[in-house]
């Protein structure tokens, strides 16, 4: 998802988005564990998507105040 497609999304939006990447990220990391995981830039491309999302909601935040 690109940035300017998650800050179009609501607030309540984003937090399902960022507990699914939050799951994704355990299950990549459950699979790099067995051996299971066969692209390891994924696990990357989910931290740093998890950083988007986080970032969204912070400057959200801040606008509030």
């Amino acid at each position: 998802m690109k940035i300017e497609e998650m800050r179009a999304l609501k607030p309540d939006a984003l937090a399902k988005q960022l507990e699914a990447a939050h799951e994704e990220l355990f299950n990549l990391r459950f699979r790099l564990a067995t051996k299971q995981l066969v692209n390891h830039r994924e696990i990357r491309r989910v931290k740093k998507e998890i950083a988007r999302l986080k970032t969204i909601i912070r400057e959200r935040e801040l606008e509030i105040r």
